[in-house]
């Protein structure tokens, strides 16, 4: 166990320069949530209201959340496609169609794209072209989005699937490099922490892998199933599980810190995570605010359908999105709404917060971009 823990540190130096090439500067959002850590934090304020720039439309639902990077924006969709999109114009720059929906969230590393799909491989392409460099099969669909980690000058990429497995494959050429079984479906992304890979599952399980060896480093009970991605701030993970709880987990501990419970309701989002408190969305129709020390309410906003989108904090700001059709800015200090658009159909993507703008899919099967009050509409593009 020491030794592991000294690999812990060095892998601490590893991933820095892995979060700047991921992570880019504040115009970039280049996966779901944001960062390696999930934790759903954006280097962007939101101005006190928003105007549609511009929608796509697809020819499915869209469950996937964009990324945002170097001027494009990538998302997929239920129609089997990945498509890259002008940030400026919502114009199509190109688009791929795998052989199944996908929800899955695209990761954008090193000029390339990464994507799972519920046909059961994960792909890589060029992202300036949409050229395919690779595909990587397991046995089962791949609904949650793909993360990375650098090792002795090698990349990796991390997916989980409905095969119990979490995958390691080699970003370079998509060979296998280990394989995480567990007992049950993986829906949500893993989220990357020091030298660890951070997930929970359908096995009720909140496990810790080694990045290096793939091997287990710990297993928490979560208490029920874990359908969403697990954020991680510091040494600690926050997740919500279908029994309607929030729980805040010391990973170095291996323990439970605190869990935050209100209703009979599942939690079926990822908390956006930030120095003092933690933010989910919840199946009550609600989004839960709570301080991150020790769980206690700071406060709840109603929405009329459930949130199942993953919010996203901005500076002193809440984005969040609804089943309602609705995403709406809600101020971090007292949940009072400032603003909210109206986008009609159902929203279970998540909100991708950069440059002062949202981009966000819909059931209805488009894109949309909301530019700030400053920021006229451009007409949209089809």
């Amino acid at each position: 166990m020491q030794r592991f823990w000294t690999g812990f540190l060095a892998a601490v130096v590893l991933l820095g320069p892995a979060w700047r090439a991921a992570a880019g500067d504040a115009s970039d959002w280049p996966m779901f949530h944001g960062g390696p850590g999930l934790d759903g934090v954006a280097k962007t304020e939101i101005g006190p209201r928003l105007t549609p720039q511009w929608s796509f439309k697809t020819a499915g639902e869209i469950k996937s959340s964009p990324a945002v990077v170097a001027g494009l924006v990538f998302v997929g969709s239920n129609d089997k496609s990945v498509y890259a999109l002008e940030a400026g114009t919502g114009r199509k720059a190109w688009s791929f169609a795998t052989g199944g929906p996908v929800a899955s969230s695209p990761l954008v590393l090193d000029g390339r794209v990464y994507a799972g799909s519920e046909d059961g491989c994960l792909y890589a392409w060029q992202a300036k072209d949409g050229k395919l460099l690779w595909k990587y099969k397991t046995e089962d669909k791949i609904v949650g989005g793909p993360n990375f980690f650098r090792a002795k000058g090698d990349t990796f990429i991390l997916a989980g699937s409905y095969d119990y497995k979490l995958h390691c494959v080699r970003a370079a050429g998509g060979q296998s490099n280990w394989v995480y079984e567990t007992a049950n479906y993986i829906n949500g992304s893993p989220a990357v922490w020091s030298g660890g890979a951070v997930f929970g599952g359908c096995d009720e399980v909140l496990h810790v892998v080694d990045l290096e060896t793939g091997r287990q480093v710990k297993q928490v009970e979560a208490g029920a199933y874990v359908a969403a991605s697990v954020a991680v701030s510091g040494d600690h993970a926050y997740f919500g599980h279908y029994q309607c709880e929030l729980v805040c987990v010391d990973l170095q501990a291996g323990k439970r810190v605190w869990s935050y419970k209100d209703r009979e309701l599942p939690f079926f989002s990822t908390p956006a995570v930030n120095a003092e408190v933690v933010v989910i969305g919840g199946q009550d129709k609600r989004v839960h605010c709570v301080d991150k020390a020790d769980g206690k309410a700071r406060w709840t906003f109603p929405t009329r359908g459930k949130v199942d989108s993953s919010p996203v904090i901005a500076g002193n700001r809440v984005v969040a999105a609804s089943a309602d059709g609705r995403v709406y800015i809600l101020d971090l200090r007292d949940g009072r709404e400032i603003t909210s658009q109206l986008l009609g159909r159902p929203i279970e993507s998540s909100p991708a917060v950069t440059g002062g703008k949202v981009f966000i899919g819909c059931d209805d099967g488009s894109v949309y971009c909301l530019a700030s009050a400053s920021e006229g509409p451009k007409a949209p593009a089809r």
